[in-house]
C-alpha cells in the first residue's frame, strides 16, 4: 500500500507519520529528507538538484520524482511508502501517479489531517523547546509548570525565530493556496481521506489505521 499524507504546518503530520510508520511497516518517505540525503552523500541526483539551487532556481519536478523512485524501489520499501512533502500541486501529482503506475504501484490513499486554522496557528505559535534536553512544550497547550522552564531538567525554554504568530499566519495562507486544489484533486479522484487532527495524538493515530482498514 502506498499512502500520501497531507496536513498543514502544525497538523501533526510528522509526529502522526512516525506512528504509522512503526504501526504498519510502512516506510516514511519525506521529500526534504531525500534532498538532504542526497545532497550529504554527493549523490547523481543530489549534485543534479544542487546545481539548480546554487542558480537559486526551483528544483525541476522530474529530479525530485525520480530522488522518490530511486528511493521506493529499495528492498525496504516493498510494504508500502508513506509519501510526505510530495506532491504539492496537481500538476506534481499527476506525474508521481505516471512514474509510479510505470512501476506498477499506485497511490491507494491520501489521509489528509483537517485541523482548523485557529488550532494550526496556537499550535506553531506556542511551541517551546528546551535549550539542554530538547523537550518540547506548547504555551497555549501544555506548557511547562514554571514559565520558560523545562519540567524535565530546568533548563531554559527557547522558541525558533519565526515561530511567531505573524509568521505562522504566512505559513498557513502559503500551505492552503498551494495545497487545496492537491486536496480537491485527491477528493475528486475519490482517494482522500479526511481525518479530525484535533484529537490526542493516539486517537488520531488510531482514526488512520481505521481508515487505511489495517490491523
Amino acid at each position: 500500500m502506498d499512502i500520501i499524507l497531507l496536513g498543514a504546518p502544525g497538523a501533526g503530520k510528522g509526529t502522526q507519520a512516525k506512528y504509522l510508520e512503526e504501526h504498519t511497516g510502512m516506510i516514511h518517505v519525506a521529500s526534504g529528507d531525500l534532498f538532504r540525503a542526497a545532497l550529504r552523500q554527493g549523490t547523481e541526483l543530489g549534485m543534479l538538484a544542487k546545481s539548480y539551487m546554487d542558480r537559486g532556481e526551483l528544483v525541476p519536478d522530474e529530479v525530485v520524482i525520480r530522488m522518490i523512485i530511486e528511493r521506493i524501489s529499495q528492498p525496504d520499501c516493498r510494504q508500502g511508502v508513506i509519501f510526505d512533502g510530495f506532491p504539492r500541486t496537481r500538476e506534481q501529482a499527476r506525474a508521481l501517479e505516471v512514474e509510479l503506475s510505470a512501476h506498477a504501484r499506485r497511490i491507494d490513499h491520501v489521509l489528509y489531517l483537517r485541523v482548523p486554522e485557529d488550532m494550526l496557528l496556537r499550535r506553531i505559535a506556542g511551541r517551546q523547546t528546551c535549550k539542554t534536553c530538547g523537550s518540547t512544550y506548547n504555551m497555549f497547550y501544555f506548557p511547562s509548570k514554571r514559565p520558560d522552564i523545562c519540567d524535565e531538567c530546568g533548563g531554559r525554554l527557547y522558541q525558533r525565530s519565526d515561530d511567531t504568530m505573524e509568521t505562522a499566519r504566512h505559513r498557513l495562507e502559503v500551505y492552503f493556496a498551494q495545497t487545496m486544489p492537491l486536496i480537491e484533486y485527491y477528493r475528486e479522484q475519490g482517494s482522500l481521506i479526511e481525518i479530525d487532527g484535533r484529537r490526542e495524538i493516539s486517537q488520531v493515530t488510531r482514526s488512520m489505521i481505521d481508515a487505511l482498514n489495517i490491523a
